[in-house]
């Protein structure tokens, strides 16, 4: 570890230190305005001190009806909140895929939303009986609040990364627990601060107006009618450090699901390493080809399978956009475009899966036969050094561009499209990573976007000059 990392770590556990004292010293300080505003008052029936409610709280945990109590209204108030997330999440998965559906459920799911819980526990109490109305109204509370936020999610994924896939062929499983659930995660988060504290709110709610039998709600009720003020305030604290616990825990689980669905991703992409399979050799006609930004980018061009070519122009003059028409992201004004099918490609800009390693993003384009130990080496090659578990986040500039570049190279294209992939590196990387391509092309057809000229020598490669 450098000197720069023991500061660093230093500093941050200060911070920690520091912040941990100054919650402390608030908490103090309100006990203590606590105690002084009971000394005043002088009636235990109106305001017990917190000595008084500490007391009684040390009652109740003692006595075995406390977690019988506990236990009944958990089972409850858990179970529906984990309902509410499972309908939730399907529900706006469905409405992300089909806008009928999202038409349908939105005037239900407001209305539930602005309405009071007390009305909510009321009609739940007239159509299911006391028993059951702590499950019912959690969850009726639980699910608008957790379907809008990850819906939006879901309405956000990013354009990029999802051009990514779909040039990639992504698809099924590895698409949703590589992308669709990583980016909605953020969102799912946010609202389970609020919404299991809620839901915890609101179950006790329920069971205060419906008192069942055996509930934290009819304990509490119980210590209304007998005036027995310390335990009322004692339940009260027990309430509120259930509802931090499950928050804390649903929080944990939820971002811990994050890398858990990324490595399930990979899993669900990377086949058994072995033979490569063969790839054709994909070449290209373009003819007559009017780029989509302006008609004074026409092009025609071929590439034999095989064949290597790079495309040259100043920045912003349709280098990128007869790439994306090639790879077919983009709609040309008219020409001829043939080509192969399949195309693996690394963007001009950055398109990695922020939270995945280096390894994890290269294997989840990874063709049939490329095994962790040959896209490690592949990574190793590119990037001396890199640590191919590390989060890409912690990468630099160059490492991440390397890093897009293997992915490229090892998905299964027929062909390979690489806009400014040398953008940022020196040139000894830029000559390795040319003789990086030069080995795993394996056959394939190479365009490349460049406004460098010596990249034509270094990759052996036909020029076409945009613009002329």
């Amino acid at each position: 570890m450098g000197i720069l990392d023991s500061v660093t770590m230093s500093s941050d556990k200060c911070q920690l230190e520091r912040a941990t004292a100054e919650r402390v010293a608030a908490v103090a300080l309100w006990l203590a305005v606590w105690q002084a505003a009971s000394v005043a008052v002088r009636q235990q029936l109106i305001l017990p001190g917190p000595v008084d409610v500490a007391a009684a709280l040390v009652g109740l945990v003692g006595s075995g009806p406390f977690w019988a109590k506990v236990g009944f209204s958990a089972l409850r108030i858990v179970g529906a909140t984990l309902a509410a997330y499972a309908a939730a999440i399907s529900l706006a998965l469905s409405s992300a895929r089909w806008h009928l559906v999202r038409v349908v459920a939105r005037p239900p799911l407001v209305a539930v939303k602005s309405t009071p819980v007390v009305c909510v526990v009321v009609l739940l109490l007239i159509w299911l009986g006391s028993s059951n109305v702590s499950v019912a109204a959690v969850f009726l509370m639980a699910l608008p609040g957790l379907y809008f936020p990850v819906l939006e999610g879901l309405d956000h994924v990013s354009e990029a990364r999802r051009e990514l896939f779909d040039v990639h062929g992504v698809r099924g499983a590895a698409r949703s627990l590589g992308l669709v659930w990583p980016e909605a995660l953020p969102y799912l988060c946010a609202a389970s601060e609020t919404v299991v504290g809620m839901a915890w709110k609101a179950g006790v709610a329920a069971e205060l107006i419906g008192v069942p039998a055996g509930s934290i709600g009819e304990r509490i009720y119980q210590a209304k009618l007998l005036l027995e003020t310390p335990d009322l305030f004692a339940w009260t604290i027990v309430v509120i450090a259930l509802a931090a616990v499950c928050e804390h825990a649903f929080l944990c689980v939820l971002r811990a699901s994050g890398p858990a669905a990324v490595r399930l991703a990979v899993i669900a992409r990377v086949h058994p390493a072995g033979e490569r399979k063969s790839l054709p050799r994909g070449g290209w006609s373009v003819c007559g080809l009017w780029l989509s930004h302006g008609l004074a980018d026409v092009v025609s061009m071929t590439v034999a399978p095989g064949g290597r070519l790079c495309v040259m122009a100043p920045s912003g003059t349709g280098k990128t956009t007869l790439l994306r028409t090639l790879a077919g992201l983009e709609r040309p004004v008219r020409g001829r475009v043939e080509g192969p099918d399949r195309i693996s490609a690394e963007f001009q800009d950055a398109r990695l899966v922020e939270r995945a390693s280096a390894l994890q993003n290269v294997a989840l384009t990874a063709g049939e036969g490329v095994g962790p130990d040959e896209m490690r080496g592949l990574l190793e090659r590119l990037v001396p050094g890199i640590d191919a578990d590390a989060p890409v986040c912690a990468l630099s500039g160059g490492q991440r561009r390397r890093v897009e570049l293997a992915r490229a190279l090892v998905a299964p294209g027929d062909s390979v499209l690489l806009d400014e992939p040398f953008a940022g590196l020196d040139t000894v990387a830029c000559d390795l990573a040319c003789d990086v391509i030069a080995d795993e092309l394996r056959g394939r057809s190479l365009i490349v976007a460049t406004h460098d000229a010596r990249d034509v020598g270094r990759l052996g490669a036909d020029t076409l000059v945009l613009g002329r």
